[in-house]
This record gives C-alpha cells, structure tokens and sequence, in this order.
C-alpha cells in the first residue's frame, strides 16, 4: 500500500477493479484546511478520463506495471505484433491498446509497452517520427512557408497537414501525439 504523496505522473492505481493511469497530478496545500492531491485520471482499459482528489497521506493501491522495450514487427489481421528486445519473446497486442500510435508506426519502430501481470496496458511512442509523404497534391508557384497547409498522406496511409511547400517523396518530422507536421528532414 502507497499513500496519496506517492502518486507521480505515470502511476497506476487500482481503484474499483478497474487499472487507473496517473496522467497529471498537483499537490495542494492551501492556507486552511488540510493538504491534498488533485489528479486526472485515465482509465486504462476504457480511456475515459476523470479528475480525482485525494487527501494527503491517504492510502492507495498501485499496481505493479514493467515497461520494457519493443519492436513492432507486423500487422496481423486487427492486431498488432512485437518483439521484446531483451528476450525476442513476441507479444499481440490489440488495437485499443495501440490507439491512435498505429497511425506513425512502422515496421521496426520502437516503442515501449507498459505489462500488468502479463497483459499490456498502454504503449509509449518517441514524441515524434519521420515518415515519406507518399501522396500530396503539388505546390503551386509562388507558395510560401507561411501561406497556409494542405492535406498529404504519408507512408502509413495517414493523412496530415504539411505547408504549401512540402513535396510528394519528401521525408517530414510528425508530432507522434497531436499528428502535427515538425519539419522536414534531409537525409
């Protein structure tokens, strides 16, 4: 058992049978009253979203979660596999788990999975990836950098934002959280 001052960024908490990962948290100690910590809260096997508030020194229960380093090798059918790179043991994982990070990911990425008794809860990306821009409609003369953006698809067939300027077969940075364009990239 763990109290309320345990609580980080990234702890997972039993609650009502269901897993609870700690996504933000602020200790408070305001002028009067006692001390307490405000969290947000995402459900793991749900995704819902929900703001708790615990008092200091309250007893909780967190789980024991293993991160380890994975590479993902294909797709199968909906599921996706990898391979654990200490032990090369493959795992499937499902596409809840995945969410929107199969959109970026290609084969040989690595990425970090987060396990609870065997089972993978969630997965962590880089914060951002290269990927080719495999289709966009071509620039127009006269573009500039701060003219505006169009849609082009890159290399996982997930469709972006990129400025006027950017090229079909040009390599892009892309934020692997909100999917925003971060640059080109020169090889």
């Amino acid at each position: 058992m763990a109290t309320s001052n345990d609580i980080k960024n990234g702890t997972v908490l039993k609650m009502d049978g269901h897993l609870w990962n700690v996504i933000e948290f602020q200790h408070v100690k305001p002028g009067k009253g006692g001390a307490f910590v405000r969290t947000k809260m995402k459900n793991i096997t749900t995704g819902k979203l929900v703001d708790k508030t615990f008092n200091a020194g309250a007893k909780i229960e967190t789980a024991t979660v293993d991160r380890s380093d994975y590479e993902y090798l294909y797709q199968d059918g909906e599921d996706f596999v990898f391979m654990d790179l200490d032990t090369y043991d493959q795992i499937t994982v499902l596409p809840a788990v995945v969410g929107d990070a199969a959109h970026f990911m290609l084969e040989n990425q690595k990425v970090t999975i987060a396990m609870n008794e065997g089972t993978p809860l969630y997965m962590d990306m880089p914060p951002s990836v290269v990927l080719e821009i495999t289709y966009t409609e071509p620039g127009l003369q006269g573009d500039r950098s701060s003219a505006g953006t169009k849609p082009a698809t890159v290399e996982t067939g997930y469709e972006i934002q990129v400025p006027l300027f950017v090229d079909q077969g040009t390599k892009v940075k892309v934020d692997t959280r909100t999917g925003d364009y971060l640059g080109r990239v020169n090889d």
